[in-house]
């Protein structure tokens, strides 16, 4: 009974939860605390909490965190799934129409539309989320280096490494996010004037295995936001391997707004155009696999971490430099995506109406379709 429960509850959200990570722990929260009692507020709070110190996406380790505590581990098996394969079939179908039709008048307005859009969505969720991970003047630095280094050609994930081991042991006074704020951003802005082009691309013959390591490195390592992805896909997809251009990849973001369940779904609308049903479940399975992998093993290890100063520090700096590789990313697409007047003012009107009247992106993006879709 308990398990026909956590599927049918995540089944319902994984087809119906638009907004992103934020939105989707609200859902759950709505469904397993207030509507069902299977957790306290507390208890909630703490498996929220958990998720940010492990790598992954957010949401889904909050979905297979619940269903642990609901059912056991067919519970933590059942509510990760459930949460997935709606949305995954959804965008699956959303990238056979796309690699049909997508070079037609229609699918190609819409998405004119709806790219512009997308980049407003992360920029402000950049913004948002510089307010909480810029926590003192060394995080600052951080994250400004973090953008360089990403802009120069480093792999990312040395940079999150390196950013790890240099505030693991530092001590930095806080300081109040407001005052650095805006100079980090300048920061990082002034940083995309360095040759983002110093990595040549290496071209590689297609491979699914190749393209399960892809994406099982970005789900084992990837801190801070489903954002964040866009600067690992970029760099080993676009940079290194040659398999996507950056206006495929900008589809395939937009295509994860638009539809509901996880971001890191976005990994199933790229392995099927470079593989096919083979390459999104690929992709898929490897995206998801180290969430799940994760949570397994993270239940006894997280308490002495939340306790730890020192792998507090680490994670501090992790999530800074996931915001400058987070920078750098929307920087190149925005480029590839705002081309003229029409394209500027659609993200501009966008993140006005996100920042001021907190309109789901969700509702945004279908209104940039309609008019992609009216213009073309």
């Amino acid at each position: 009974m308990r398990l026909r429960e956590v599927a049918w509850v995540f089944l319902k959200l994984g087809t119906t939860a638009f907004g992103g990570p934020a939105a989707h722990i609200a859902m759950m929260e709505d469904e397993v605390v207030r509507r069902r009692a299977w957790l306290t507020r507390e208890a909630f709070l703490d498996y929220v909490g958990a998720t940010n110190l492990i790598p992954g996406p957010n949401s889904t380790e909050l979905a297979i965190h619940i269903g642990h505590a609901r059912a056991g581990w067919a519970g933590l098996l059942v509510a990760g799934v459930s949460f997935i394969v709606p949305a995954a079939l959804i965008v699956s179908a959303a990238a056979w129409a796309y690699v049909r039709y997508g070079t037609l008048a229609g699918p190609a307005g819409i998405l004119y539309g709806i790219k512009p859009i997308v980049i407003a969505v992360v920029a402000q969720a950049l913004w948002r989320l510089g307010i909480t991970a810029i926590k003192s003047a060394l995080l600052a630095v951080v994250a400004v280096l973090a953008a360089s280094g990403a802009a120069a050609g480093i792999h990312e994930m040395l940079i999150l490494l390196i950013a790890g081991v240099l505030t693991a042991g530092a001590t930095a006074r806080p300081v109040r996010s407001s005052r650095v704020g805006v100079p980090v951003l300048a920061g990082i802005a002034g940083s995309m004037g360095l040759n983002a082009a110093a990595m040549l691309p290496v071209s590689a013959p297609f491979g699914l295995l190749q393209l399960f390591a892809v994406f099982a490195k970005a789900g084992a390592v990837l801190f801070g936001s489903g954002y964040v992805l866009l600067a690992f896909l970029r760099a080993d997809l676009v940079e290194r391997l040659g398999w996507l251009t950056e206006p495929q990849l900008l589809d395939a973001i937009a295509i994860g707004q638009v539809t509901p369940g996880p971001v890191f779904t976005t990994a199933t609308f790229i392995g099927f155009i470079l593989g096919g049903p083979v390459g999104a479940f690929v992709a898929t399975v490897g995206i998801f696999l180290p969430a799940f992998v994760f949570v397994a093993i993270s239940g006894p290890v997280v308490p002495r971490l939340r306790r730890s100063a020192i792998a507090g520090r680490a994670l501090d700096g992790i999530n800074a430099a996931s915001l400058g590789l987070m920078a750098a990313v929307t920087w190149q697409l925005g480029r590839a995506a705002l081309t003229d007047l029409t394209t500027i003012s659609l993200a501009c009107l966008s993140l006005l109406a996100l920042v001021l009247f907190r309109i789901n992106s969700a509702w945004l993006i279908i209104a940039g379709a309609i008019i992609g879709w009216t213009l073309s």
